[in-house]
């Protein structure tokens, strides 16, 4: 099932993904440094949702309280939750 998540407190605006068997798939940043989404999403996908989760939930960019990575957790915590 394709996801799409409204990112917030970051460059990237959009966050499109798969959770198919309980692996992240098809990552997608809408928005953002493109070499650094791009690798999020490279060394994300495959990954089991979980794990990515614990991997990159609570990492900032800067002095924000946030960053991709840590949206990219926020939206498959939400996508879990969905089902």
């Amino acid at each position: 099932m394709q996801y799409e998540y409204k990112t917030q407190g970051v460059c990237s605006s959009r966050i499109l993904f798969d959770i198919e068997d309980g692996k992240v798939n098809n990552i997608r940043f809408i928005g953002g440094c493109s070499g650094n989404t791009q690798g999020v999403a490279a060394l994300a996908n495959g990954r089991d949702a979980e794990e990515v989760i614990r991997l990159v939930k609570g990492i900032c960019c800067g002095p924000k309280a946030t960053s991709c990575p840590d949206q990219l957790a926020c939206a498959i915590t939400e996508a879990l939750k969905q089902g």
